[in-house]
């Protein structure tokens, strides 16, 4: 598939690249990350609810994610280069998976989630709980600003992107972290992954960050890799949100993948 696609979409230069964050996230988190990646056509999409409005009657399930997603590219027309963090990576491997016509490349760095042996982390579990997934929403909506920020930074954020993600802590992402979260419950997320062949269809990139604990470690994230037929690029020493910790570091890996595909790579 790659030598038959290379010299029309893999030889053309500067594809855009997308990228997509999750939750509880907006944008910023990108900024640091989109300075080191030169002068590549870069921009940045918001899931509804995650830094963007709500549409009338979105359910925030990952399949309206998903389909949120298509439109986008399908308005867009051009294949771009499609990357994810988080739960915008989970949105990325439903469109490569789905609609790979609609897409140059895709890349991620929740790839480890797939694996049949991963198991969601605790927070996830509680947006799970019907009740529990409740009260801890409805928390986060009310705690001050300030206080979120300050949580947010001793996750790993920049006091920039902390700020820009705690403003957008409301009610309305509340309600879609539990539906986005219950509608990915276990067995459904394993069901996902048991084939994983459609992501072939085009080049992949699997972005593991050592440190991250939400995402099922290096183990899980290359054997989903692996049989994604997707490359890997190991990020030593940054967790969760590697692209505010050690921008640099990101955008290299991110880079060197593109630019194989630049030249037909």
């Amino acid at each position: 598939m790659r030598d038959s696609y290379a010299g029309t979409l893999y030889g053309a230069p500067m594809t855009t690249l997308l990228l997509v964050h999750g939750n509880p996230e907006t944008d910023a988190i990108w900024d640091p990350l989109r300075a080191h990646l030169g002068d590549r056509d870069v921009e940045a999409l918001s899931p509804p609810g995650f830094g963007a409005p709500v549409p009338e009657g979105f359910g925030a399930t990952a399949m309206e994610y998903a389909a949120w997603l298509i439109g986008v590219l399908e308005e867009r027309g051009d294949p771009v280069d499609l990357f994810g963090h988080d739960w915008g990576g989970g949105h990325v491997i439903a469109v490569a998976m789905s609609r790979p016509d609609l897409i140059r490349s895709w890349g991620c760095d929740v790839a480890g989630i797939l694996d049949p042996e991963y198991v969601w982390h605790d927070m996830a579990q509680v947006w799970q709980t019907p009740g529990e997934g409740e009260a801890a929403v409805t928390a986060m909506a009310e705690t001050p600003v300030e206080q979120r920020v300050e949580a947010f930074v001793g996750l790993g954020m920049t006091p920039e992107a902390a700020r820009s993600c705690a403003e957008a802590a409301d009610a309305d992402m509340g309600r879609c972290i539990l539906a986005l979260y219950r509608s990915a419950a276990q067995p459904g997320l394993a069901d996902v992954g048991r084939d994983l062949e459609p992501l072939r269809a085009r080049p992949g990139l699997v972005v593991i960050p050592e440190d991250d604990p939400y995402t099922g470690g290096e183990t899980l994230a290359r054997r989903t890799a692996e049989r994604a037929g997707a490359d890997i690029a190991v990020l030593e020493g940054v967790g969760h949100w590697w692209m505010l910790q050690d921008p640099a570091l990101g955008a290299t890996a991110i880079t060197n993948f593109l630019d194989r595909l630049d030249v037909g790579g």
